[in-house]
Formats: C-alpha cells, structure tokens, sequence
C-alpha cells in the first residue's frame, strides 16, 4: 500500500538542488547514497528502480516519486535506461511525521497541511517537467534564494493539484459510469497525439455523435473537447521545446500539425509568443549523466 508523504501548507519550501539526468546505457542503476532531504524525481524515459526505507520502487515513464529525508540510503537495485527530472528541498513539519499511512488517516490531525501518495502516475507530466526546466533555468541565471523556494513550491503545489482535481484513470472507485469514456478519449488522444485529430474522429472511434461526446466530455472535465485537445498538444509542445533540442519543424509534425506555419500560428495564439520564443525563454538547462 502506497503511503502518503506530509507536506505543510502555510509555508513556502525550501529550495535545495535540481536537474536532469540521463543514462549512457542500459547497464546504469543508482548510487548508494543518503538522503538528508526531500527528493521529487518524475521519470521522462525508460525505467527506474530505487531502493529506500526498505521499499522496492519500480518508477516508470510519466510517473513520480517522492522521497523523504531519512537515516537510510538510496540504492539502485536493477539496471536499466533511466531518464529523469530530479529536485531536492526541504520543509519544516515541525512534530509532524514525514509520512503517513492510508489506514491511519482518519484518526490524525492533518490540519495546515496536505498529503501526496509516494509515488503514482501523473495525469499531466508536462506542465510538472515544464516548471522543473524553468526552475533550471532561473537557477543557471542565479536568481535570489526566493525566486527559487517560490517555483519549488508551486512544482509541489501543481503536482498535489493535478492528483486532486484531474481524475485518475485506473481508479474505478473515483469514476461514475460515463467517466469510463473519459478515460479513454484521454487514451485516444495521447496515443494519436501525432495526428490532426478532430472531434467528428474521436466521436467515430467510439460510435457517439460528436455533438453528444463534446458535450459529455464538457461535463466531465469542464472544456469543450476541441480546446482540450489543443491544449494537451501545446503542453507537449511546452515540454518537447524545454526538454530537448529538437527542431521545431519535428516537432510540429509530431503533434500532428501539417507544417510548422500552421503550429506556430496555433501555439501563438494560444500563448501568446511564438515556439521560438518559450524555447529562448527557458533555454538554460543543468543536465547530468551520474
């Protein structure tokens, strides 16, 4: 059973050190190493199997891990091609516990503060990734200590938020009936984020009229259909531009967009600048390799 880690929510965090790293091969695993502070790790490739507090976590692409300070080491158990966004801070909880398991919630006073799961799947990785690579960035350009704390607490704080608010496919126990059709238009258009996709085709795989499918999803979500599926490809858009130096042209044809005019004129008018200028914006990086 996955527990929960304690955060406080009256106090802004305690920024410490982040980055990204990458493996060189399949045959990398972890360092033996302490841990004297919090670390988020959100995995972007391959897989990543950590060893801590007598726990075996397996952490897949899309999917998150959070780790709190203790007396014990990290330690990889397995090889495997690993790639991921990586943020060490710290936060005050005071006679708090750092943790807290699921069975003993209902009993304890979690007043002034919020609990995340350890570790799960996040709904929208993307705009997560994207605050990571900015706090990158505003470090590189030696921003005050403050700045710094401010956007580590909001990664936290956009995380907690996507796992409250965003439902969360797998999880029948969460769902009425028709929110199985959400879950799998969310399906549906990630795993055809790279072709021009239109309501009438998503209405056509599931045999619904679009009318009716557009209206269902605006009920359940609370956007109309089409403005989701543009806002999903300019997230991606938004991590592909900050996560690597693929050239826009690629990257326009990957999100299904018939030539780079038409994706810039699309993400422009949905942001307000062009993909050139997010990328500039953010262009400073702290990549590692161990």
């Amino acid at each position: 059973m996955v527990q929960n880690i304690i955060f406080p929510s009256n106090q802004i965090f305690k920024y410490h050190l982040t980055g990204k790293f990458k493996a060189l091969s399949n045959e990398w695993k972890h360092d033996y190493a302490p841990l004297t502070d919090y670390e988020l790790i959100i995995v972007t490739e391959g897989d990543l199997y950590l060893s801590y507090q007598n726990n075996n976590f397996h952490v897949k692409k899309n999917e998150y891990l959070i780790l709190p300070p203790s007396a014990t080491c990290r330690d990889g158990y397995k090889m495997a091609y690993s790639s991921f966004y990586w943020m060490h801070f710290a936060v005050d909880l005071g006679s708090m516990p750092s943790t807290l398991k699921p069975s003993y919630m209902p009993n304890t006073d979690i007043t002034d503060c919020f609990l995340i799961p350890q570790t799960g799947s996040l709904p929208r990785p993307e705009k997560v990734i994207v605050q990571m690579k900015q706090l990158q960035d505003i470090v590189k350009n030696s921003y005050p200590q403050i700045s710094l704390d401010t956007m580590t607490t909001s990664i936290l704080a956009e995380l907690y938020g996507q796992l409250k608010v965003i439902p969360q496919r797998g999880d029948s126990s969460k769902f009425r009936p028709e929110q199985q059709v959400y879950n799998d238009i969310l399906d549906f258009i990630e795993t055809n984020m790279d072709k021009n996709l239109k309501v009438q085709d998503i209405a056509s795989s599931f045999g619904y009229n679009s009318k009716y499918l557009s209206h269902l999803f605006l009920g359940l979500y609370g956007v109309p259909l089409k403005q989701f599926i543009l806002d999903r490809k300019i997230e991606t858009a938004n991590f592909m531009l900050t996560d690597d130096d693929k050239p826009i042209k690629e990257i326009a044809s990957d999100l299904g967009f018939s030539d780079v005019h038409n994706f810039t004129r699309a993400y422009k008018r949905r942001t307000g600048i062009t993909p050139t200028e997010y990328r500039n914006a953010f262009s400073k990086r702290l990549l590692f390799h161990k």
